[in-house]
């Protein structure tokens, strides 16, 4: 049975839920969706985990005053909370790739493996976008500037649901709607404050000795992809894995492939050989 909980940090009252009993597998969602993206995931993995999801600063259902933040320290209040202080595998995608980068070098002994998708790394190469994505960029970045935040919402399922590689209107029916809707109260959230955990870490993957899964999406931004592929070469304890015909958020488009990919990782890591039948 799912359990929905308040989480207190900071100023925040962190949106959590919790599903299956075990090792905890906390999920990070990316900064255009919030812990909803994570349903399929959720379900699966508590058939042999305790899973863990919630909503950060800013998203979904979670409460907050502004104030400077870190989002590694509301990460810790939720495996606190949430799983007893155990060390956690962290699911991240995008953003949320990012704290779980951010998390595995600040408190390495809580976090027993990764599994990043599409993730956000400060440090690494900027993106160099293809001749075609240009206009895209130009019209997004107006849209942005505009305050015009129905078509900034319209525009970001374009590039990233539907994917830079993709064609428009890809992604149809309820994913698309969620997507919107998940993108929609992010856009009209008041700011969060400051991020104290803002930094390059780039340059500090090889420290990171977790095992680490890292996927992408064949559709999504090629600067993502390339950056994807070399996280995994850079970090000395991860595989990389391209999820064809799948965009940014290859959770909501490929969900059984996620969750086979989830379940021999997260098998491997904990030893549950059941998983493997």
């Amino acid at each position: 049975m799912c359990s929905h909980h308040w989480i207190v940090s900071g100023r925040a009252s962190l949106f959590s839920e919790a599903v299956g009993e075990g090792d905890p597998v906390v999920f990070l969602h990316a900064g255009i969706c919030d812990r909803r993206m994570w349903r399929a995931q959720l379900d699966g993995v508590a058939a042999y985990a305790r899973a863990i999801a919630y909503d950060r600063r800013g998203f979904g259902q979670t409460r907050y005053d502004p104030e400077d933040h870190s989002a590694v320290a509301d990460l810790m209040a939720v495996i606190d909370t949430m799983a007893g202080g155990k060390p956690a595998i962290l699911v991240g995608c995008s953003q949320g790739g990012r704290i779980a980068i951010d998390a595995a070098l600040r408190h390495p002994e809580r976090v027993r493996a990764l599994v990043l998708i599409s993730p956000t790394v400060p440090g690494a190469p900027e993106a160099v976008y293809p001749p075609d994505l240009v206009g895209p960029q130009a019209e997004l970045a107006q849209a942005e500037a505009a305050g015009d935040l129905k078509r900034v919402n319209a525009l970001k399922a374009r590039l990233f649901l539907d994917g830079a590689l993709g064609s428009e209107g890809r992604v149809t029916g309820g994913l698309r709607e969620l997507f919107l809707d998940m993108n929609g109260v992010a856009l009209e959230s008041m700011p969060a404050g400051a991020n104290l955990d803002a930094g390059s870490t780039y340059d500090r993957l090889g420290e990171i000795a977790a095992p680490a899964l890292i996927l992408w999406g064949s559709l999504d931004y090629p600067h993502i992809q390339a950056r994807c592929r070399q996280v995994a070469a850079l970090m000395p304890e991860a595989t990389g894995v391209e999820v064809a015909g799948a965009a940014h958020l290859p959770s909501l488009e490929r969900p059984a492939d996620i969750a086979g990919l989830l379940a021999g990782f997260i098998n491997g890591c904990t030893g549950h050989r059941e998983l493997a039948d």
